[in-house]
């Protein structure tokens, strides 16, 4: 078992001993083809929000019938 242990050790500390790696992202964007207007960034927004706070919602307004015990 010391032997594994050993092993692991000799494999990981160099990793632990060095610096941290400043890693960088090359990303390149172009422009948009085409333009959102404000009443799809609405729509979109909404339905995120639905999504997302609709299930909790339900469940928040439907608690007292989870609390029954039938």
């Amino acid at each position: 078992m010391s032997g594994l242990l050993r092993t692991l050790a000799c494999r990981a500390a160099p990793a632990l001993r060095s610096h941290a790696v400043a890693q960088r992202a090359n990303i390149f964007t172009k422009p948009a083809k085409e333009k959102i207007g404000a009443l799809e960034t609405v729509i979109a927004l909404g339905m995120f929000s639905l999504a997302i706070l609709g299930p909790s919602g339900w469940i928040l307004a439907h608690l007292e019938d989870y609390k029954k015990k039938e």
